[in-house]
C-alpha cells in the first residue's frame, strides 16, 4: 500500500472519530434545553485541535515505519493527491455558502458553525475516498 494510501485511510479514520466525538459530547450535553442554547466552540475548538494533531502523529508515524521506496511520489500520487483534493474541495465551498446563507437569515450561531464544521468534515471524508479508489480501482485521468 502506497504511503499516501495510508494518508488517505488515517484522514477517514480520524475525521470519523473526531466529529463522532464532537456529536457525542454536543448531543451528550443537550437535555430538555435546545441544541441552540448548548455550548459548543469548546468542544468544536478541543476536537478539530485534537484531530489535527492525531493526524500529524500518525502520518510521521506512517512515515517513519514505512519502507524507503515507499516515500517516493511519482506522478500518478500526485495526480491522484491533486483528484482528491478537487473532488473534497465542493463539500468546503458548500459548507461556506450554507454557513453564509444562514449568516444572512440571522440564524443562531450553533447552527452557522456546525454547516461549516459539516463541510470541513464531508470534504475530508470524500476526498479520502476519492483518493482510496483511485489507488484501488485505477486512477485514469481524462
Amino acid at each position: 500500500m502506497a504511503v499516501e494510501e495510508k494518508r488517505a485511510w488515517i484522514m477517514i479514520v480520524v475525521t470519523v472519530v473526531s466529529y463522532g466525538a464532537y456529536l457525542a459530547v454536543v448531543l451528550g450535553r443537550s437535555g430538555s434545553e435546545p441544541l441552540t442554547q448548548q455550548p459548543y466552540a469548546a468542544a468544536l475548538l478541543w476536537t478539530v485541535g485534537a484531530a489535527i494533531v492525531a493526524s500529524i502523529a500518525l502520518h510521521i508515524t506512517v512515515s517513519l515505519l514505512s519502507p524507503e521506496e515507499g516515500k517516493v511520489k511519482d506522478q500518478r500520487d500526485r495526480e491522484i493527491h491533486r483528484f482528491g483534493d478537487h473532488i473534497g474541495q465542493s463539500f468546503v465551498v458548500i459548507g461556506a455558502v450554507t454557513g453564509m446563507l444562514l449568516a444572512m437569515a440571522e440564524a443562531d450561531q450553533f447552527w452557522i458553525a456546525n454547516a461549516i464544521y459539516l463541510g470541513f468534515v464531508l470534504s475530508a471524508l470524500l476526498a479520502s475516498t476519492a483518493k482510496i479508489v483511485s489507488y484501488r480501482l485505477g486512477f485514469h485521468p481524462w
